[in-house]
């Protein structure tokens, strides 16, 4: 009886593994396209298909890739380190079950570390192109990272330091699903904080604007001009990927339902369910955010990054002085 229930335990954990590296590579584009879609129902427009975002992949991996003739290895090299980057980020943490794969090396600085290799690597490519455009951007995305990096840090660590650990495994286990647990002062301000963080790091609005080319308002789109073919697809394919590693964390460090150290097929299953509806929730949220605000000026986006810090400097004040 316990041969069989270990061998059913070994299945199901194997099946994790595979769904979610295939969640990763399948279920970002759904998730930008519901995000479309619903930016578009908001402005009384039909909007693209849920599955534009996957023609759009196709079609750009199928045109050839230029490069520029000033540019040296760093720039053709740089989408295959940012899409493998984002890529082994969104393996190693939690989603629908806290064993993922290589999930015993899931620690949240090295995830943050990781996420700022690609975040180099793609700003050090725009300056290697010698094109204007990819200086202004890289200026501005290392001017963002140095304010977001630490507020991202900080509403990770708020929640790590009730569970005694830095794994994201073992700190979405801990982590109560009751409605005490969820209404904590310092769960709030945690997960606004990281939400804040949350749209600087993916380039929404009102941080930046993904959507237009517009050389005052343009970061991200500035540092990817001069790619083209398949090395846009790897960039846009990572981005998209980038963004569910933000819902996952949202979704299964505050609101952890769902999660079960329970490996069996039942709680797989339902894991799988309940984690789509609060990805799905959230890109409708985001969608709702883009839609309500405007893109700020440039100059005013760090003041909007500093309230993302002062919310997580003050949930971890509040986890140490509410026990």
């Amino acid at each position: 009886m316990d041969f069989s229930t270990g061998i059913e335990e070994r299945l199901v954990t194997v099946a994790i593994w595979v769904v979610q590296v295939a969640a990763v590579l399948a279920l970002p584009p759904l998730i930008n396209g519901i995000v479309r879609k619903t930016k578009a129902r908001l402005q009384n427009r039909k909007g693209p298909p849920l599955s534009q975002s996957y023609s759009d992949l196709f079609k750009l991996f199928r045109k050839e890739a230029l490069v520029s003739a000033t540019a040296s290895w760093i720039f053709p090299v740089t989408p295959y380190v940012v899409f493998s980057m984002t890529l082994l980020v969104a393996i190693l943490m939690p989603m629908f079950s806290p064993h993922p794969p290589l999930g015993w090396m899931s620690d949240f600085i090295l995830l943050v570390y990781l996420l700022g290799l690609g975040r180099f690597f793609i700003a050090l490519s725009a300056l290697d192109t010698a094109s204007s455009f990819g200086g202004l951007g890289s200026s501005r995305e290392m001017t963002i990272a140095s304010i977001v990096e630490p507020a991202m840090i900080l509403s990770i660590f708020a929640t790590a330091a009730s569970a005694g650990t830095m794994n994201l495994n073992a700190i979405a286990s801990s982590i109560s699903p009751s409605l005490t647990s969820l209404l904590n002062p310092s769960q709030i301000l945690a997960f606004a904080g990281l939400f804040i963080v949350t749209l600087a790091e993916t380039g929404r609005i009102p941080v930046d604007n993904p959507a237009t080319h517009l050389e005052l308002t343009m970061i991200h789109e500035a540092m990817i001009l001069e790619y083209s073919g398949r090395h846009l697809a790897l960039i846009e394919w990572a981005s998209q990927i980038k963004l569910l590693i933000f819902f996952s964390l949202l979704a299964n460090l505050f609101i952890p339902t769902g999660i079960t150290d329970s490996v069996t097929l039942v709680d797989f299953l339902t894991g799988i369910g309940i984690y789509l509806v609060k990805v799905a929730g959230l890109a409708v949220v985001v969608a709702l955010v883009e839609s309500t605000n405007a893109k700020l000026r440039l100059f005013r986006v760090p003041d909007l990054l500093m309230v993302a810090f002062t919310l997580s400097l003050l949930s971890l004040v509040l986890r140490f002085l509410i026990r």
